[in-house]
């Protein structure tokens, strides 16, 4: 029974695998073969990096605790993490603000 459980782990390992490469190889060759996509998509990384690098500047590398201290964690790491969280933050609010805008908008139609 310890075969075949085996067996079907790795079996789901080795779809996984594959899907995680069509996912990822598919959108690359439709990227390619029609550029205006490939400039769509450089001009949102461009946006997630400028705000990633306004939430960075704008995040705090004062407080290093004792904690974050022991897992290694140092200044630099810290204002890293800071700028995720605010990315995310400020990400989270104008998704928010997007629903909101778009649901008042159709009740005005």
């Amino acid at each position: 029974m310890t075969g075949l459980v085996e067996f079907g782990l790795y079996l789901t390992y080795i779809l996984v695998g594959v899907a995680v490469l069509a996912v990822i190889v598919l959108p690359l060759i439709n990227a390619f073969s029609n550029p205006k996509t490939l400039v769509t998509s450089g001009i949102g990384l461009a946006a997630l990096l400028v705000i990633f690098l306004i939430s960075w500047g704008l995040s705090s590398y004062d407080a290093v605790s004792a904690k974050a201290a022991e897992q290694g964690l140092t200044s630099g790491g810290v204002q890293r993490l800071g700028g995720v969280l605010t990315m995310m933050y400020l990400l989270l609010a104008a998704a928010i603000v997007g629903i909101v805008v778009t649901e008042v908008g159709k009740i005005f139609k």
